[in-house]
């Protein structure tokens, strides 16, 4: 009864397009299609996601993300000594599924609140599964503004494995010190850990100045192994949260804006596309996923869109 549910909930229960035309032929969701007029760009809203974290402290806001292993069963059927790094990590939601499945997989995760950090490892400690906090480590990072730390794969080393350049925007950092705890996982006739195999973007870009994407894009990409995939999962067109956004939220195409500042886009699979693309990715999967589900309080029916992808840097 478990796996019958479980293919159910990722199965597409309806079409994308389908749900396009519903959108389009009512009036009441006319303001989610309107040309918006041409502004300036969104300030990075990192602090309003540090207050956002601060209020949900308890970290019961996310669930464990377990259904992520049957959308990216690479992580399970991959390699021994694997390195993985959870950009936007939240309070572990995704990367406590993936530590329990895998034994011998590395987890670096980062997170522009040093509390959600902390929170992440208090629950990581409480999991009750063996060697989760060894495999684990995080740092502080506002990864839409900064660079990741050289430790994760240094200048001298991307270079010999044929990285490719960033260009950094004008208001780049680079952050040099930016790890919760030591480093003292690095070997010392190391200067660093020679990248990562896996990089998960789950739920994390659509909290991203539209902007700053195309940077958080390269910086992935730099820091990716070659071969390496990057896994994205995220808010889709026309999903329900979006739907449900009134006129005045919206601050640009895509792009709304919650009662507590924090900002959220959805995306469509041709500005995934270009935007990884962009970045030097070669597209693996890319599509959405529809699912219908029921809300439990008050029994209505919600239509939930996310954009699923999978994404390779070139050996």
């Amino acid at each position: 009864m478990v796996e019958e549910k479980e293919a159910q909930y990722y199965s597409k229960d309806f079409q994308w397009e389908e749900l396009r035309e519903e959108v389009e032929r009512d009036p009441s969701l006319r303001h989610h299609l309107a040309p918006f007029p041409s502004s300036s760009p969104h300030p990075s809203d990192v602090d309003a996601w540090r207050r956002f974290h601060r209020r949900h402290s308890t970290g019961r806001f996310f669930k464990e993300r377990r259904y992520l292993l049957k959308e990216f069963p690479e992580l399970v059927y991959c390699d021994d000594f694997t390195n993985l790094l959870e950009v936007g990590c939240g309070n572990g939601s995704t990367v406590l599924p993936i530590l329990r499945a895998k034994q011998n997989i590395l987890v670096y995760a980062c997170d522009c609140s040093e509390e959600v950090l902390e929170k992440a490892k208090e629950i990581l400690a409480t999991a009750n599964a063996v060697s989760l906090e060894q495999r684990f480590h995080p740092f502080l990072l506002d990864f839409s503004v900064g660079g990741f730390p050289n430790w994760l794969f240094c200048a001298s080393c991307q270079k010999n494995s044929l990285a490719k350049p960033l260009n950094f925007p004008s208001d780049f950092k680079e952050n040099e010190s930016t790890t919760l705890n030591d480093l003292s996982f690095l070997r010392e006739d190391r200067c660093c850990i020679g990248g990562v195999d896996f990089i998960t973007l789950i739920f994390t870009m659509s909290a991203v100045p539209l902007q700053k994407m195309s940077f958080v894009a390269d910086n992935c990409f730099s820091v990716l192994k070659p071969g390496g995939l990057l896994l994205f999962r995220d808010y889709g067109l026309y999903d329900m949260t979006m739907l449900r956004f009134l006129p005045e939220q919206r601050v640009g195409c895509n792009v709304y804006m919650r009662s507590d500042g924090t900002l959220s886009y959805f995306f469509s699979l041709d500005i995934v596309r270009d935007l990884f693309l962009g970045a030097g990715f070669i597209e693996l999967e890319l599509e959405y996923c529809c699912v219908r589900s029921v809300n439990r309080r008050n029994g209505k029916k919600m239509q939930r869109v996310w954009v699923h992808g999978k994404f390779q840097k070139p050996s």
